[in-house]
């Protein structure tokens, strides 16, 4: 019989979600354990709703959104997406700069398939998004990580970055505020990556999907507001800021100086049409979800949710012995550090197996996000106060006799 094997082009794509400490979590589930799931950025089964107004733009337009819309998405969508643009000073977006997207997922792969051919560079943080990654290998591109420090509160080493540059080297992912660091970057360091892109002419992809959810009075700057002649692809939606993961909301603006990209906007447009459209009921939220941008502030401050989560579970760690963490200022992840010669830790992955297996705590091993050690680990911090504060308990009585073979 005649067999198949996957294609070679993935051969070197490091993009597995599933993995031996996922598919034991699956079986122990089956076995009817429950698992405490920490590992993806999903609000849903944590008690998180979409806001009311949102959910009853989409509901009363379904009759009227049957049928594909433009391959970049329906007017009234696009049009508010660039009024966003504009509230974050995003320069010379107009409306057929704005492709939507079934997530931002489908657009960082399009924008990474429409501009790479074999050998081209994409330099890319570490820790990163994984998909990052894995979309610039897929395309036939080379991932150069680049080293966010820890010491340094988790922000880009903009020595490391130079270094790294190439004449091969085609763009710079900004991932602002940062998965999985949780990291948000001050003024001053986008502006020292956006000289790296102006002096050697490279594109800057801003991954902002986290820009609305920041805390301790701190404000997100648009990575595209401060390179006004550069050409930068900025990515966001509405996944975790209106907690609408499922929906599949995203968007890409073209913003900036496009006159050096005609070819790779050509191939954006051909990517973007070979997929008909993105979801066109979910398009039509989008309205009134970019006027709905304070629904969710209230997690953010002392007092909600999402602060308070966060507090407990930095607290709760940093309290651990060979346990520490920079407390992250968005979004809801934070990316532990654990000391890898007192626990005698080799594979982080087994690290997270063991766990698992002993207290039914799911958490993502830090090389998945290719970071180059295996001492860190991340921890979404979207359940309530309560499980956060057992899970480090959990973790702490764990680490308390853990010392790996």
């Amino acid at each position: 019989m005649r067999e198949y094997a996957k294609s070679k082009k993935l051969d070197n794509v490091s993009y597995d979600i599933r993995g031996p400490v996922m598919d034991e979590a699956g079986r122990m589930e089956a076995a009817g354990i429950p698992i405490m799931k920490l590992n993806i950025g999903n609000p849903a089964p944590f008690g998180f709703r979409a806001p009311v107004p949102v959910i009853e733009a989409i509901s009363s337009r379904l009759s009227q959104t049957e049928g594909y819309s433009d391959s970049k998405g329906i007017t009234e969508a696009r049009e508010a997406i660039c009024e966003y643009a504009k509230s974050k000073n995003i320069p010379n977006v107009e409306i057929d700069d704005v492709y939507t997207g079934n997530g931002v997922s489908e657009l960082i792969t399009m924008s990474m398939q429409g501009l790479l051919d074999t050998g081209d560079e994409i330099l890319v943080p570490a820790p990163d998004y994984p998909l990052w990654t894995a979309s610039v290998t897929l395309a036939g591109g080379k991932a150069v990580h680049y080293i966010c420090d820890e010491q340094a509160g988790w922000l880009p080493d903009i020595a490391d970055m130079k270094r790294k540059v190439t004449p091969n080297t085609k763009g710079i992912v900004v991932i602002n505020p940062n998965n999985p660091t949780g990291a948000l970057y001050p003024e001053s360091i986008l502006k020292e990556i956006v000289e790296i892109a102006r002096e050697h002419q490279l594109i800057l992809f801003a991954d902002e999907i986290y820009d609305r959810l920041v805390m301790d009075g701190k404000e997100h700057t648009a990575l595209a507001s401060l390179a006004p002649d550069l050409f930068t692809v900025s990515l966001n939606g509405l996944s975790k800021s209106h907690l609408l993961a499922g929906y599949r909301v995203g968007w890409m603006c073209l913003a900036g100086d496009k006159s050096r990209v005609k070819g790779y906007i050509e191939g954006l447009n051909m990517l973007s049409s070979m997929r008909l459209c993105s979801n066109v009921p979910a398009q039509s939220l989008i309205p009134t979800a970019l006027a709905s941008l304070d629904s969710t502030k209230e997690m953010l401050v002392p007092g909600g949710r999402v602060y308070e989560q966060r507090e407990a579970i930095y607290s709760a760690i940093t309290q651990i012995p060979g346990v520490s963490a920079v407390k992250p200022q968005a979004a809801f992840y934070i990316f532990p550090k654990v000391d890898i010669k007192k626990f005698n830790i080799k594979d982080d992955e087994q690290f997270m197996l063991d766990f698992l297996k002993e207290k039914h705590i799911l958490f993502t091993a830090g090389t998945g996000f290719h970071w180059i050690n295996p001492d860190h680990f991340r921890i979404v911090y979207l359940p309530a106060k309560e499980q956060l504060v057992k899970a480090g308990a959990e973790l702490a009585d764990f680490l308390s006799t853990y010392r790996q073979v």
